[in-house]
């Protein structure tokens, strides 16, 4: 194999930046190629909020919370307003509840944390109906839960007042 054609030993979007094609299971962890894996979001998905909030909620609700990452994750990088810190906020606490099912508490904290701070200037006027003061007390109990070596998850946050 030629070391400098990585094209034929990586998967690739048309414009020459790699991708991981792999699947994934349903903590968004890679499987080894020809693996049974989760269906995935799109890469480059990216939904208004209205559309965000309760596909993101399903797959909080599915134990999927990386999934929902991804959804949060896409409607934060097509955001350009003020609401912009509370989309990246809400997609650090889905993948830091990703962490804490991945067995990485560390790294849930640190997550968790880093949404929770993005969020909280959101609670005096939350926009998009998004349940703020509930999301800070729910960061709140998980890190606590985690200092604590709660050994179980909490369950999902609600990300909506509905």
């Amino acid at each position: 194999m030629d070391g400098d054609d990585r094209s034929t030993t990586r998967d690739r979007l048309a414009d020459g930046r790699p991708q991981n094609a792999r699947p994934r299971d349903v903590l968004g962890r890679p499987l080894p190629h020809g693996s049974v894996g989760v269906p995935r979001v799109p890469d480059d998905l990216q939904l208004p909020p209205h559309e965000s909030l309760p596909l993101a909620q399903r797959y909080l609700d599915d134990g999927m919370p990386f999934h929902a990452h991804d959804v949060l994750e896409g409607t934060w990088k097509a955001s350009v307003g003020d609401d912009r810190e509370l989309w990246q906020g809400l997609a650090q606490l889905a993948v830091g509840l990703t962490h804490l099912h991945r067995g990485n508490p560390a790294g849930a904290v640190t997550l968790i944390t880093r949404g929770r701070d993005h969020i909280a200037p959101y609670r005096a006027a939350p926009p998009h109906g998004v349940a703020v003061a509930s999301l800070v007390d729910w960061a709140d109990a998980a890190i606590d839960g985690i200092h604590r070596g709660v050994p179980d998850a909490p369950p999902p946050p609600r990300l909506t007042a509905d």
